[in-house]
């Protein structure tokens, strides 16, 4: 049964609370989640989806509330500076959202969120990673991805979907799928008894759903436009983006209180802005802003997305580690990542605009064992063609490659820029194999 319609900021509240009483009294309750990474488009994804799902469940729902977690700690929204730009527009704030934090404490042995009393929907990813994976991967029951399919969630899944598509933002994905019930949301909010309590009239109740309309629509909006560069991007975009662009400006220009102040260019350069500041980070925050990890054949996986160049990152491990050995302070700053982090091949992908304006892409792959170090060779030699990987020189005009007995290291420009880690982190999973 679909509950009385409200904001987004009351939405997480009530989903707050429902995880809380789920956890108390062992109630059941369905939790929607984003990678590891915890990225724009993962975060929206799980929001809106937890949002539209909670306010019109189907009839056979697993549980009546939605919860969306964003899969990181609370603390790490500090690194995430797009995150609060964007809340702006939506009228929530950093601490409506639902962290890993707001999880009880959870090992494989014992859980206070028993995985039997949970149903898991995966969003912007196929296979639950990491400690929820350990614990909870069993019970993943729908999923929404434009990752290549690993296979993990099973093909029927019920009243919950099962939609792996390419497209260049998830979100895409998660708007199409949810747009018809969003729709019959809508135009039943009116009627709603929350709805009618924003004013006495039909017309006031009106302007409440259309705004939290718009206000849900900005949140799915910053997430297509930053992973399609604005739509601009012909290696990314698909008909799937463009058409969700159309549907969530639709429901923005519904509403006469945020309408006249939308301009899609503007707000695009907004939340990019504010997603490439990491000038003020530390390095090992960029390095683990956008990190997700996975594991093959006993060997772990890392891969590091950053949007700035090597030579930036080189420059601020040179300050932080107050030397003039720029490389040297970088490549001891990516082993104690990978070190702290456990991975035995890590990698480290970066994008920029070159001084004539063009968009570049470097890939760095460090080994740390033989089993690894074969796995980066065969990359190397497997890859090269599709990516069209040409070595890197660094300001001392020498190409970065390296091997001892400690670790194996490559550079290279990746001259064919189409392909993100959507594609780059199937080609090294598969040389591990």
């Amino acid at each position: 049964m679909a509950v009385p319609r409200k904001s987004l900021r009351g939405f997480l509240a009530q989903a707050k609370d429902a995880l809380r009483t789920a956890v108390v009294s062992s109630q059941k309750i369905t939790l929607v989640v984003g990678n590891e990474s915890a990225d724009l488009d993962s975060m929206t994804c799980s929001l809106m989806y937890a949002y539209i799902r909670t306010m019109m469940p189907p009839s056979s729902a697993f549980s009546s509330v939605y919860v969306p977690i964003t899969n990181m700690p609370f603390s790490d929204i500090q690194i995430r500076p797009e995150f609060p730009t964007l809340f702006r527009h939506a009228n929530i704030e950093p601490g409506h959202l639902i962290t890993l934090d707001d999880l009880p404490h959870m090992s494989v042995m014992k859980s206070e969120l028993k995985p039997e009393n949970t149903q898991w929907i995966l969003v912007d990813h196929n296979a639950l990673q990491g400690q929820l994976g350990k614990i909870y991967s069993e019970r993943v029951a729908g999923v929404i991805d434009h990752h290549d399919d690993e296979g993990k969630v099973q093909q029927d899944t019920g009243c919950e979907p099962r939609v792996v598509i390419k497209t260049g933002s998830c979100t895409s994905l998660v708007t199409e799928f949810c747009q018809h019930t969003w729709d019959k949301l809508s135009n039943s909010g009116i009627d709603s008894g929350a709805a009618r309590g924003q004013g006495d009239s039909l017309s006031e109740a009106g302007a409440a759903v259309e705004l939290w309309d718009a206000q849900l629509a900005y949140l799915g909006l910053a997430s297509i436009l930053i992973d399609t560069a604005n739509l601009q991007s012909k290696d990314k975009t698909t008909e799937h983006d463009s058409k969700a662009v159309e549907y969530l400006e639709a429901k923005i220009m519904a509403c006469p209180q945020l309408s006249a102040g939308f301009n899609r260019s503007e707000f695009y350069k907004e939340i990019n802005t504010a997603k490439t500041d990491i000038g003020g980070l530390k390095l090992r925050d960029i390095l683990r802003k956008d990190y997700k990890e996975w594991n093959a054949r006993g060997q772990k996986l890392g891969i590091s997305s950053v949007v700035k160049s090597i030579a930036f990152m080189q420059k601020k491990a040179g300050e932080e580690a107050n030397t003039q050995s720029l490389d040297k302070a970088y490549l001891e700053a990516l082993r104690s990542f990978s070190k702290e982090r456990g991975v035995d091949l890590y990698a480290v992908m970066t994008t920029s605009t070159s001084s004539e304006g063009e968009f570049q892409r470097e890939l760095l792959v460090l080994a740390f064992n033989d089993t690894a170090i074969s796995a980066a060779k065969k990359f190397a030699t497997d890859a090269s063609e599709e990516l069209r990987l040409e070595d890197w020189h660094g300001s001392d005009g020498e190409a970065h490659g390296h091997q001892d007995d400690e670790y194996w290291r490559q550079v290279w420009w990746q001259r064919n820029v189409q392909h993100s880690r959507k594609r780059v982190a199937p080609l090294l999973r598969e040389s591990m194999n």
